[in-house]
């Protein structure tokens, strides 16, 4: 259902660009999970935007995507360990 429904959106949007699903699902769970649940589609957003900015080929967006998800690994740890400090 998700690859019709993908097919869907990119030919209303005209999009041929093949979009790698699995990558953009796994940076969206760790901004939803790492950050807050509406960084998820936001973060995509900003991912396909900076994409676009660079070319917009696959690489484009499996390098923005790696920067965000990187970003996103790096912000749940440190929320992690703020939360494990003592408060004065």
């Amino acid at each position: 259902m998700l690859e019709t429904w993908i097919a869907q959106v990119k030919s209303e949007l005209g999009i041929e660009l093949e979009v790698d699903t699995a990558v953009l699902l796994d940076l969206a769970r760790d901004a939803a999970h790492g950050v807050a649940r509406p960084a998820a589609p936001l973060t995509t957003f900003l991912v396909g935007y900076a994409a676009g900015r660079a070319g917009g080929d696959p690489q484009a967006v499996a390098e923005a995507a790696r920067k965000a998800q990187s970003l996103a690994l790096a912000w749940a740890e440190q929320q992690e360990r703020a939360a494990e400090e003592p408060t004065p």
